[in-house]
């Protein structure tokens, strides 16, 4: 299952929700306007996928979106507009993954946690990312199902 976080009709962020690896073939769950494309592949024994090559090219990067792998564990995330006004949390179980496309969020481990992370490069900590005070545990509204 494909979970769309929409705020205001920006899309903040996509779920991709254990249930969805069932599916055969090449599926990418990103739309290809986004500046960073995820998708997944389930292919039967001796499917080739044929070697290329990617083609050297200049593209703009605006804001810096990120993919957490969720290998183990449990993670709340917590999304905020671009003004860092708190919206909402999220919770991400175990081999699942997030798109992280624009607006902020935090995390929170519910247990121990194993993840990959995955953004755009070259990284500057001081250039691509802002801090800011994130949201009392007593003021989190969770969207969704709850394990």
């Amino acid at each position: 299952m494909i979970e769309k976080i929409i705020n205001k009709k920006k899309l903040l962020a996509i779920i991709v929700r254990k249930k969805y690896r069932k599916k055969n073939g090449i599926n990418f769950f990103t739309p290809n306007n986004l500046n960073l494309q995820c998708g997944f592949m389930k292919h039967k024994k001796n499917y080739v996928i044929k070697p290329h090559l990617h083609l050297k090219r200049v593209n703009k990067i605006f804001y810096t979106s990120e993919t957490i792998i969720l290998l183990k564990g449990k993670l709340r995330i917590d999304f905020y507009d671009n003004r860092r006004k708190y919206l909402f949390s999220k919770i991400l179980y175990s081999s699942e993954i997030i798109v992280l496309i624009t607006g902020g969020h935090g995390f929170k481990t519910l247990n121990n946690c194993e993840m990959i992370e995955v953004k755009q490069g070259p990284y500057s900590v001081a250039k691509d990312k802002k801090k800011f005070g994130g949201i009392a545990n007593n003021k989190i509204r969770i969207r969704g199902k709850i394990n």
